[in-house]
């Protein structure tokens, strides 16, 4: 009996040995592939870290862009303030002549009998001086002759 004790015992152990033997196998193929995977995952990380500093200097450069578009923004509107402030005087001083104008024409043109019979009748020379008035006005503001 004492020799098929020590059988079955170590029968026993060959079993558990070629158990063990076999996760042993099996544990060795999974830390090949874990290991190839670290590789793998230490390329793509690699990428993302350029993809990361490429996407950092285009950022960068965006910044820049952003920048220069700003002040040339600023600038093209306190240009196109001036000009638009320029553009309201011209307008003004426009309508100044017109109404200057408007006041020539009145005065140069002959008053018709019915205007004469409702308005206290103008001399002349009263005309004439209205009408030197406004042209006098607008040499003024033009620095030229009608």
């Amino acid at each position: 009996m004492n020799h098929s004790l020590g059988l079955v015992i170590e029968s026993l152990v060959v079993v558990l040995l070629i158990m063990t033997i076999g996760y042993c196998m099996l544990l060795n193929k999974r830390l090949k592939r874990l290991k190839a995977d670290e590789q793998s995952l230490k390329a793509t990380i690699g990428e993302l870290i350029t993809a990361t500093e490429i996407a950092e200097r285009a950022i960068g450069g965006l910044k820049h862009t952003v920048r220069d578009v700003n002040e040339n923004l600023g600038t093209q509107i306190v240009t196109a303030t001036e000009l638009s402030r320029h553009l309201s005087k011209q307008l003004a001083e426009g309508d100044g002549v017109m109404r200057r104008l408007t006041r020539i024409a009145i005065a140069a043109r002959p008053a018709s009998a019915q205007e004469v019979d409702e308005q206290p009748a103008r001399s002349d020379a009263r005309s004439v001086a209205v009408a030197a008035r406004a042209f006098s006005e607008r040499k003024r503001a033009d620095g030229l002759a009608a």
